[in-house]
């Protein structure tokens, strides 16, 4: 009995960390797709500036 606890706490443990790290991974790619779109809205205002700037 107690060693059929204790392979449900391992699997337990295994399962939550298998999960927790594709959430992890996830979040990680989330937000460096938002990073890209937020250096690409910056590079556009500047190119604007530099054209209004020159004329």
């Amino acid at each position: 009995m107690g060693e059929m606890i204790y392979q449900i706490i391992v699997w337990g443990l295994i399962i939550l960390f298998v999960i927790s790290f594709t959430l992890f991974i996830r979040r990680l790619l989330l937000n460096q797709q938002a990073q890209k779109i937020q250096l690409k809205e910056i590079e556009m205002k500047l190119d604007k500036l530099m054209k209004l700037m020159n004329g």
